[in-house]
């Protein structure tokens, strides 16, 4: 579901005045849902939706979580954040050593092994690296592998790219431990990212306009990659749309769930999403039309608690950039780019998505994104 409707407006940080959102006690989880169909669930990585329960892994349904509680991490090395130490293993706080991407990394081929071993039920991994967030620290022998070969490179732009290089090989090493295990051949795996990439860190996110925490497109279009043995015909390439909530009915429908029933017994939320599967396998070639919505509220110093949004609908997109400029449109279908505002010529197109995206953060009203006062 869109993440306001779920308490989670904007980014729930480790500095309370600072943060935005409580993910709703009301709602299942993907791991939550998929444990009523005999599925063992882990979580390895960062978790990002808060410190103290309910919303702790273990208690929001993963069997098992070996990560970082936190937001970000200050130092990859040392993986502290502002001086405290938000590494767990379950409900234990402890002290590993070394990078935390290869961390990360290691723990997943250790859990998968661990699931290869077994073989009693099925199993969803979430594995959510730090990197390529900033700050900016690859390994020292993989900075040096990119200047070594692309000495033009600024200085910030030859250490994001080490930063992500240095992750493609922890994903290949994960990959490669289900090709030995043999898990593999009965495993969906998907690879995507949370947002586009941070202009100020010298990303590229190719053509389109702007990037992280921006509404155009470049903040919002990501590559989405999924490997799946005999279902996923290797190499081909869909255009369409999909969100990250969409993994929520589409590993559901993996899972053997009845969508059309599922709302009450297995989830009790009405969703927003809708299942990937008949693109993936290429039953469909694209998706039913719907809107879309994105939202972004933050409670730093330059936002104040404030929202950004955007909606598309049918092509045409409505936006605010920030909660200080005046809201923007752009048809997408002539104009991907975002080159060309037309709040004004086109007005009757302007108040129709203005009206929706208004209707949309006003049902997200209902929800509360603050967790209960403390007596």
């Amino acid at each position: 579901m869109y993440s306001d409707r779920a308490g989670v407006p904007g980014v729930i940080r480790t500095n309370e005045p600072e943060s935005c959102g409580f993910l709703s006690p009301n709602l299942a989880t993907l791991p939550e849902a998929l444990r009523k169909v005999g599925y063992q669930s882990a979580h390895i990585g960062k978790w990002h939706l808060g410190l103290e329960s309910p919303n702790l892994p273990n208690k929001r349904g993963f069997d098992f979580f070996h990560g970082f509680l936190g937001d970000m991490m200050n130092d990859y090395w040392n993986h502290l954040r502002d001086g405290v130490n938000l590494m767990r293993r379950n409900g234990e706080t402890i002290n590993p050593e070394g990078h935390a991407t290869d961390l990360f990394t290691d723990w997943a081929c250790d859990y998968l092994k661990e699931r290869a071993a077994k073989k009693d039920k099925p199993f969803f991994l979430y594995l959510a690296y730090n990197a390529p967030h900033d700050p900016l620290q690859p390994p020292p022998d993989w900075l040096e592998r990119v200047k070594n070969r692309e000495p033009d490179l600024s200085e910030k732009r030859t250490r994001l790219v080490a930063l992500i290089e240095h992750l493609d090989e922890g994903v290949g090493k994960v990959l490669k431990t289900m090709e030995e295990t043999g898990l593999d051949k009965n495993t969906l795996v998907f690879f995507t990212s949370d947002n586009g990439g941070a202009l100020y860190m010298e990303a590229f996110n190719g053509p389109h306009r702007d990037g992280k925490v921006s509404m155009y497109e470049g903040g919002l279009v990501v590559s989405c990659l999924a490997r799946w043995p005999g279902e996923i015909k290797p190499g081909t390439v869909s255009n369409a749309e999909g969100v990250l909530m969409d993994f929520y009915p589409t590993v559901l429908d993996v899972a053997g769930v009845d969508l059309k029933t599922a709302r009450g017994t297995i989830f009790p939320q009405r969703l927003d999403s809708m299942s990937l599967l008949d693109v993936l396998t290429g039953k469909e070639a694209s998706l039913p039309e719907r809107p879309l919505y994105f939202v972004l509220s933050d409670a730093s110093f330059h936002f104040g608690i404030k929202s950004i949004n955007a909606y598309i609908d049918n092509g045409w997109k409505i936006l605010q950039n920030t909660p200080f400029t005046q809201r923007e449109l752009y048809n997408l279908n002539d104009d991907p780019l975002e080159t060309t505002e037309l709040s004004q010529k086109e007005r009757l197109k302007f108040r129709e998505l203005e009206s929706k995206l208004r209707r949309q953060i006003q049902e997200a009203g209902r929800v509360p994104w603050m967790p209960p006062a403390k007596d």
